[in-house]
Formats: C-alpha cells, structure tokens, sequence
C-alpha cells in the first residue's frame, strides 16, 4: 500500500546544518507549520492554514530536520480511528513522525508498525502551536525507526518554552545515553495490570518478563489496587476537557457551517453538530455532561487522578522502572464507540494520567514475544530510551 499523504510538502523549506540534517520527518496536521494546512483531521477546522510554526517545528528546521509531509489522522489525534499514525516510517517514507498522544496513539501506532514510540514525560516539550484536545493529558509522541531518531529528536524539542505557560519552570532532565547495569535496576510489574490480561497474551507477556530476567534485570511484583480506575478518570477528566477545548470552534471563520441558520446562536449551535464526527460529539457531550450535571463526579474523578499519582510514585520509590503490556487483545471491536476505544487503550491509559513517560518497544517475532512499554517516573526520559536501547541490542545481539 502506497501511502496517503493529506499534504506534502511544497519544498519551500530554506535547510540549514545542524544536529538532524538530512532527518526526514513527517507529522500530523495537529502540528502547525505556517502555510500548511492544519485542519486536525476534522471538518472543525477545514480550510484553517497555519498562521505560523509551532515550537517544536521551529526547533526541528533549526535543527536542520526536513519536515516531509503531514499524515492522515484521526478527529483531532483522538484514538487511531481512520489513522495512518507510523505508517510513513513503516514504508520508509519518513524517519521519524510526531504524534500527539493523549490515550496512547503514538505508542499503539508504533507497537502496530513494528517500530519504537515515544512518549515524553508530560512538560517536557511545548504545545505550543499544537491543536489539541486534552491538554492535561496529552504530549508530542515520537516514533521512529530506532530508538537513537527519537533521543536525537528529543534532545531538539525539549526544553523550556516562554510561550506554553503550561510548562514546569525545571531544568531539562539530562537525556544522555548513560549506562545500564542489569544487577542493579529494578523493573516493577503491577499486579492488577497482569491480571487484566487473557490467558494467552499473559503467557507472552511472560516470556517478555522471563528475558528480562535472564539478561539480569530485579524483576518484583508490586500491587495498584486501583489500576482499572485510570480508565474511568482519563473518561471523565479528559471527556470535560475536551468539551471545554472544542467549545473555541464556531464555524465563523474557518471549519464546516450549517446552512439555514437564523441567528448567529444557531448558526453556533447547528454548526457544531454538523462539524464534530460521531465518535468525538459522543466524547464531548460525555465531557459537558460531567461539567454540567454531574460536576462532582468530574471533582471525584480529578481526587482519584491524585491518590493514583501518588500511588505511582510509592511505587517508583521502590523500582526504577515498570513494565507493561501495549496491545489490549480485547480491544476496538466494529462499533467503534467511546467503551471500545477506551478497552483498545487499557494499558497505555495510564501515563496520561498521571504523565510520566513510556517507551514502547516493538515485538520480537523470533522469541514470540510481543510488544511492551516501559514507564519510568518523571525527568526519568534519558534513563529510560538507554534501558530501552540496551534491550533492543541485546535482543539483535542475540540473533
């Protein structure tokens, strides 16, 4: 299958030396680049073009990096629906694409194409500039064909930006290679996540925690009796933020407008319903009705998001790093609705949430093993791509 761009680039890119030259990046049309057009994947914003380059495209031409096209993409990054996140690196059309993750996309679009994905602790990289939808929750995922293009990329985007308030006033986490020592790194596994597995994929995931240990590696079993919540707090929380965020789009001077209407209310009203996809409106009237009618469950929700917060960092008090499972086997089934997107994301969820970053390392079809994460606690980016790296060596130096 050839693939699909929505928009390539016209060449007009002036390329400069720098620590990515020659680097072929592709990215969503959620990511603005002045002149291109950044419709998000929804009639919302059809017809908007770019007023000028977010932060990381700055930082990537700079860098000497050549933006190679945009990618189709699901309504606003929501999910993977209709999405052909990776598919530009699994083709070898491109070296690298940004994705942003806000359920687990770019991780799950890596673990699909056979590729790593990346996705940065939260605060880490600038959004400014990016269209997004839960911004609490979501993050400019990386994939790339080797774990060495995303620390690259990294190293360029990352860092303090004056222009996203929403960026913590800290120091960049060091993001050098550094070294592994097996013996002394404990890797955690969180028992319900475990028990949440079908047989079958808990035998595979298995064989992934055997190879860890036999490369050396402290393997201990910890419990988060309220592992299954993160699901129902990113529903909540991430479905009122998004209702918050969409409300900005009106239909007057770019996106999908309803005819017939009589008064710029209804003009407000009717565009919106005839903008949004049925899946997101389904989001987005689950987020309005928690903002409006059941505001304390949304105040439930957010305590929740706090007790499992702090339930991680207990956890990261005693492990260095923790290991999941990627692909829920149970997943996205035909209808397509709200329950089933959330079942696909079951064990990517979390780090949303709580926003530390995971890397996903795809699946080895000669051990059988399948695809898994890696989450390490926050400004843990540098330690976590080398365990990542030393993994994937070991793996290829054993074939």
């Amino acid at each position: 299958m050839k693939f699909d761009y929505f928009f390539r680039n016209p060449d007009t890119q002036v390329m400069v030396d720098g620590p990515l030259k020659g680097l072929n990046i592709a990215i969503q049309p959620n990511i603005q680049i002045k002149g291109w057009p950044s419709d998000a994947g929804s009639r919302a914003l059809s017809g908007y073009t770019a007023l000028e380059d977010s932060t990381v495209i700055k930082r990537l031409k700079d860098a000497g990096a050549y933006i190679g096209g945009s990618t189709r993409m699901s309504e606003f990054g929501f999910g993977l629906n209709k999405s052909h996140a990776g598919e530009a690196v699994k083709q070898g059309a491109a070296d690298a694409e940004l994705i942003l993750d806000m359920m687990g996309e770019a991780r799950l679009a890596a673990t699909e194409r056979g590729v790593p994905g990346y996705k940065p602790g939260y605060g880490l990289i600038s959004r400014y500039g990016l269209i997004g939808l839960i911004p609490s929750m979501e993050s400019c995922g990386v994939i790339s064909k080797n774990i060495q293009g995303i620390r690259a990329i990294l190293g360029v985007i990352a860092g303090q930006d004056g222009l996203d308030f929403s960026m913590p006033d800290e120091d960049i986490p060091d993001l050098r290679k550094k070294e592994i020592h097996p013996a002394k790194t404990t890797i955690g596994i969180i028992t319900e996540a475990l028990n949440m597995l079908p047989e079958k994929e808990r035998e595979l995931f298995s064989g992934s925690i055997n190879s860890l240990k036999n490369e050396g590696f402290i393997i201990r079993e910890f419990s988060l009796l309220d592992f299954h919540l993160f699901s129902l707090v990113h529903s909540i929380a991430g479905s009122v933020e998004a209702s918050s965020c969409a409300g900005r789009y009106d239909s007057v001077r770019y996106g999908e407008r309803a005819p017939g209407a009589k008064n710029w209310n209804e003009m407000y009203i009717q565009s919106r319903g005839a903008a949004f996809g049925e899946l997101l409106k389904c989001f987005l009237i689950q987020g309005a009705y928690f903002q409006f009618e059941q505001y304390r469950a949304f105040e439930d929700a957010c305590r929740i998001r706090a007790r499992l917060l702090k339930g991680m960092d207990q956890i990261y008090s005693q492990a260095d790093f923790l290991l999941f499972p990627a692909i829920n086997s149970t997943g996205a089934d035909d209808t397509g609705g709200l329950s089933s997107i959330y079942r696909e994301f079951t064990f990517t969820l979390f780090a949303n949430v709580t926003g530390q970053p995971v890397l996903c390392l795809p699946s080895d079809s000669d051990s059988g093993q399948t695809g898994f994460q890696l989450a390490g606690p926050r400004n843990s980016d540098g330690g976590l791509l080398t365990l990542g790296e030393y993994i994937l060596s070991r793996r290829d130096g054993g074939k």
